[in-house]
């Protein structure tokens, strides 16, 4: 079952200049912004909690990484919706068996979260991400 929306995701150039300009934005706190580095992905990342979701904002590690081919094709903007479920491997059975198709098998995320995306041609062009918390 999907319980939340747990993050937006936007791709950015600079991750520090994109912080402060969303921490201005969202009056956040120090205590509310999260930055790590996800080696799997070739990505940094900053999470801005704000309520029970947050904004991530996501910057390339590596020129090769999906995030800097997504970038150079497209810009900065959107990337991707995450929404929070409790049974990732059900969640993604029961969306396979009505013809949403699951780009990788389930892996390892920012914030110690099993994750899995799907399909953008099978969702309306918006890449949507499922994550578990482990």
């Amino acid at each position: 079952m999907i319980s939340n929306i747990d993050h937006i995701a936007i791709a950015v150039h600079d991750l520090e200049k994109a912080l402060a300009q969303f921490s201005v934005l969202t009056g956040a706190s120090d205590e509310q912004i999260r930055i790590e580095e996800v080696p799997s992905e070739k990505v940094r990342v900053a999470f801005i909690t704000i309520g029970n979701s947050r904004i991530e904002l996501i910057e390339s590690m590596e020129t090769e990484s999906p995030i800097a081919k997504f970038l150079e094709k497209r810009g900065e903007g959107l990337h991707h919706i995450a929404l929070e479920t409790t049974d990732l491997e059900a969640e993604t059975a029961r969306t396979e068996q009505a013809g949403i198709s699951p780009l990788s098998a389930p892996s390892s995320g920012a914030g110690k979260k099993k994750i899995v995306f799907f399909n953008p041609k099978d969702t309306n062009r918006v890449l949507i991400e499922f994550v578990q918390k482990m």
